[in-house]
């Protein structure tokens, strides 16, 4: 797996923050974020299923640019 990080919450304290990267290789987003919750996870599947083997994480609005950041990074690639 080759990744490329991205950026981190620029609120951050370095240890414990919200970070994005890209996986070169696999063509995918991969995001560090704080764990959703019971709640937000209900909202979540009344929309659809949520499988054992996914997760549902929360990014600040403040990291758009690093997420904008992230999908110029996936569109260059050759995936």
């Amino acid at each position: 797996m080759a990744l490329r990080f991205i950026g981190i919450d620029p609120n951050t304290d370095e240890q414990n923050c919200p970070r994005v990267w890209v996986d070169e290789e696999a063509g995918e987003f991969v995001f560090q974020g704080w764990k959703a919750g019971d709640d937000l996870e209900e909202q979540v599947r009344s929309t659809g299923p949520l499988p054992d083997h996914e997760g549902v994480v929360r990014i600040p609005v403040r990291m758009v640019h690093i997420l904008r950041e992230a999908c110029d990074a996936a569109e260059r690639l050759d995936v």
